[in-house]
């Protein structure tokens, strides 16, 4: 009996910036763009509260 795709665990999606995209299907470039969207997200709101802090700091020390 053949297993079917359902019951193989899933690798976990990842990117490497610059690979190759040719063997990728749309619904992995699709998941790709999801990933990385939601990553870029993060990085913007740690950006954004170091920045804060950062901006807090030189507040205190420069009054």
């Amino acid at each position: 009996m053949p297993i079917e795709d359902d019951d193989r665990p899933r690798k976990k999606v990842t990117h490497e910036i610059g690979q190759d995209l040719s063997l990728l299907s749309v619904e992995e470039l699709t998941e790709r763009v999801a990933l990385l969207k939601t990553e870029i997200a993060r990085l913007e709101e740690a950006a954004t509260k170091k920045r804060a802090s950062r901006d807090a700091a030189n507040s205190i020390f420069k009054s």
